[in-house]
């Protein structure tokens, strides 16, 4: 089953993962892929970053992951990856066709993944132009999710809302 949650910063979509991965899981324990890379020395992220391990406490095995999601995915587990619009910040410079390609990949692994991604694309073009490359392409990534996922929700408020 693969699973896309996506909304607004502070919008709750990672709790609402969590426990649809909670959920998937079973018995077993699921992995959190935490894809942001900690080199950026920001301060801000890392209290962000301490509240989600908080609010997860110890129902996750935590492996961090700035790009290579699909080596560290096994079949037959289940895994939430938070987020998706960390994994394309890492990734901006790579060509589109290979992002397209890494998502293919994640699609075709037999494992439950549940996808966070925030949705920037309802604000104003941006004037600078790796801004807008990135707004774009969340906007391409989101898509290409919604399309390769099961089930896809929009977080508002705390509030999931079904489209797919």
């Amino acid at each position: 089953m693969k699973t896309l949650y996506f909304g607004g910063q502070k919008s709750g979509k990672s709790l609402l993962a969590e426990q649809k991965a909670l959920s998937l899981a079973g018995d077993e324990k699921p992995y959190y892929i935490a894809t942001y890379d900690n080199s950026y020395g920001d301060s801000e992220m890392a209290e962000r970053i301490e509240t989600h391990q908080s609010q997860r406490k110890d129902a996750f095995i935590t492996i961090e992951e700035p790009i290579a999601l699909a080596k560290i995915i096994e079949p037959h587990k289940t895994y939430l990856i938070d987020c998706m619009s960390m994994w394309l910040l890492n990734t901006i410079d790579s060509k589109e066709y290979d992002i397209f390609n890494a998502l293919d990949t994640l699609a075709q692994i037999d494992a439950n993944i549940v996808f966070v991604l925030n949705d920037v694309s309802s604000g104003v073009i941006p004037l600078e132009s790796m801004s807008r490359k990135y707004v774009d392409r969340s906007g391409i990534i989101g898509q290409k999710l919604a399309q390769l996922c099961d089930e896809v929700y929009e977080v508002k408020l705390g509030l999931e809302i079904k489209l797919k």
